[in-house]
C-alpha cells in the first residue's frame, strides 16, 4: 500500500532531489517524486512524517496535509508544469484544462484559489506566463512573434501589451537591458 504527500514550494529539479534525500534518511522508498507529489511505498508513521515536515521546513518546503491546502497546490503545479516544464501549452482554455486534470470543476477551483492566495488563477498563470517570456527573451533563441505563438498568445501585440502592464517594460527593452548587462559583464 502506498502513500501520497502533497509539498509546497516544490518547484525544480533541486527540490525533487532534496526531497529524495530526505525520505532516503528516513528509510522510506519512493515510487513517484514530481513536482508538489511524493508518493511512497509505505505507510508514513505520525513520527515519521513529522520528521519529514521538519526537515522540508528547513529548505523552505512544506508538508500539507489538508485537502483544500493540497488541492491548490495541484492547481500551482499543474500551472507551473503547463507553462514551464511542457513543450506544448494545451490549446484548450486554461480553465478547461485545469478543471479536466484535476476532476473539479473550474469555477469551484477558481473561487478556492483566489480565497486562499488573495488573487486569481488567471493572474497566477499571466504572472508565470511572463515570466517564461522573460526566460524566452534572454535565451534570445525566438522572435516575439514565435514566443507568442509557443505560449498561445493570439499576437505578438497582445503579449507585448501584457508584458508591459506586467513588467513596465517593453519586451525589446528588456531583451536590450540583458543584452547591455551582458556587454558590460564583458567589460570587467
Amino acid at each position: 500500500m502506498s502513500t501520497k504527500l502533497f509539498i509546497k514550494f516544490m518547484v525544480s529539479l533541486r527540490c525533487k532531489m532534496l526531497v529524495k534525500e530526505e525520505l532516503k534518511k528516513l528509510g522510506l522508498h519512493y515510487v513517484i517524486v514530481e513536482l508538489g507529489l511524493v508518493e511512497i511505498l509505505e505507510n508514513i508513521t505520525p513520527a515519521q512524517k513529522n520528521q519529514f515536515k521538519v526537515n522540508l521546513q528547513k529548505s523552505g518546503l512544506v508538508l500539507l496535509d489538508n485537502k483544500r491546502s493540497i488541492l491548490i497546490e495541484k492547481i500551482r503545479t499543474l500551472v507551473i508544469e503547463m507553462i514551464h516544464h511542457s513543450e506544448e501549452i494545451p490549446k484548450v482554455n486554461y480553465s478547461e484544462y485545469i478543471g479536466e486534470q484535476l476532476g473539479y470543476d473550474y469555477t469551484y477551483l477558481a473561487n478556492i484559489f483566489s480565497e486562499v492566495n488573495g488573487y486569481t488563477i488567471q493572474q497566477f498563470i499571466i504572472t508565470h506566463k511572463i515570466e517564461r517570456v522573460k526566460e524566452l527573451l534572454i535565451y534570445d533563441e525566438l522572435n516575439l512573434s514565435e514566443i507568442s505563438y509557443k505560449l498561445h498568445y493570439s499576437s505578438p501585440a497582445h503579449l507585448s501589451n501584457q508584458f508591459k502592464k506586467v513588467t513596465g517594460l517593453t519586451p525589446t527593452f528588456y531583451r536590450k537591458i540583458k543584452d547591455k548587462r551582458l556587454s558590460n559583464l564583458e567589460d570587467i
